[in-house]
């Protein structure tokens, strides 16, 4: 049987099994994510009462289906929070046979750890709300840490989209005389992997964080004198770790300096920060995060990353295994990944 043959019949399969909903975060991720699997995006109301709570309501029958609600954790969160918690609720109070989170940018992974006295741990406590909600089931992308792949008591499938800008940059960049650089040592896994993937060598900058909007950058660790720059980052938030970053780069490389990250935010001064870096030529990000007009800096591109999702869902409706595409799968194991 070809190929053909085989995904029309995994389509039909499907078609009788899943049903994909989406919240107000980002529904043409949803609706890409659904038409990869041959399916349309089932309906949902979502508004508000005049006392400012949410009224959700699931347009149809999700009985013994196998239900995907894809909601980001992104700006405005709480909003974008609760509405996933009323969407999980409703599946599993109507009789779903599986509940699936979708969450594409899970935005509490940076709450991590207990770094001061009295503080909560919000990437635990939120994953244990949404099991608590109705999820059987966390599909995420890019977890800030490893460690909060920990946090959810539910099987979940930790994704990454480290194909898709591997394919981009060996089809758009010139990667002569090139080096990936990721901003600090906690993420120096993933740009080496990276740069594996595209034969380059690696380096990592001497990041401090002095507070949400302001870190600073003491130096470089490896050698990028002279050399093209792929810098990587889970995520854009401030773009305050960027500039610094660039910064030092600056006085070390006359050559074009490409910024990439799985989710970009672009909050607060993060626009006008990076539209002010003239050496910075692409800044590349994916659409885990719908992105209104003044929140897109000049030199964006954003790359889908729906068919990966569409392909997890895919592999789990038909009991296949989903190991390959997980964020910290070993770089030499390629199996699953061909046109992802």
């Amino acid at each position: 049987m070809g190929k053909p043959q085989r995904r029309a019949k995994d389509v039909s399969l499907i078609k009788d099994k899943v049903l994909i909903f989406s919240g107000l975060a980002n529904e043409p991720l949803a609706r890409e994510i659904a038409e990869y699997l041959g399916l349309s995006l089932s309906p949902t109301i979502i508004r508000k009462f005049s006392n400012d709570n949410y009224y959700v309501h699931l347009g149809i029958s999700v009985r013994s289906k196998e239900v995907f609600i894809v909601q980001p954790i992104a700006p405005p969160c709480s909003e974008n929070l609760m509405q996933l918690f009323f969407m999980l609720d409703i599946a599993r109070g109507a009789g779903a046979r599986g509940v699936h989170a979708v969450v594409p940018y899970y935005s509490y992974a940076r709450s991590d750890k207990k770094d001061a006295p009295r503080i909560s741990i919000g990437g635990r406590l939120i994953a244990d709300l949404m099991t608590t909600a109705g999820a059987t089931h966390i599909i995420t992308m890019t977890l800030h840490s490893p460690q909060v792949h920990g946090f959810f008591s539910v099987p979940t499938d930790h994704l990454t989209a480290h194909s898709v800008f591997v394919n981009y940059l060996r089809e758009h960049k010139d990667l002569t005389n090139a080096v990936v650089v990721s901003p600090d040592i906690g993420h120096a896994k993933r740009a080496l992997k990276l740069a594996q993937a595209l034969g380059l060598p690696a380096a990592a900058g001497e990041k401090r964080r002095l507070s949400d909007t302001k870190v600073v950058v003491d130096g470089i660790m490896g050698d990028v004198q002279g050399k093209r720059i792929f810098i990587v980052d889970d995520e854009i938030a401030t773009a305050g770790t960027i500039v610094e970053l660039v910064n030092v780069l600056r006085t070390k490389t006359c050559q074009p300096i490409t910024v990439l990250g799985t989710h970009g935010l672009f909050t607060g001064p993060a626009v006008e920060r990076l539209n002010a870096v003239d050496e910075i030529d692409e800044i590349i990000v994916t659409n885990t995060v719908r992105l209104p007009p003044e929140r897109r800096p000049r030199r964006l591109r954003v790359l889908s990353v729906a068919h990966i999702f569409g392909e997890v869902i895919r592999r789990n409706v038909l009991g296949k295994s989903v190991g390959a595409l997980f964020e910290f799968w070993p770089a030499s194991d390629r199996e699953g990944r061909e046109g992802l």
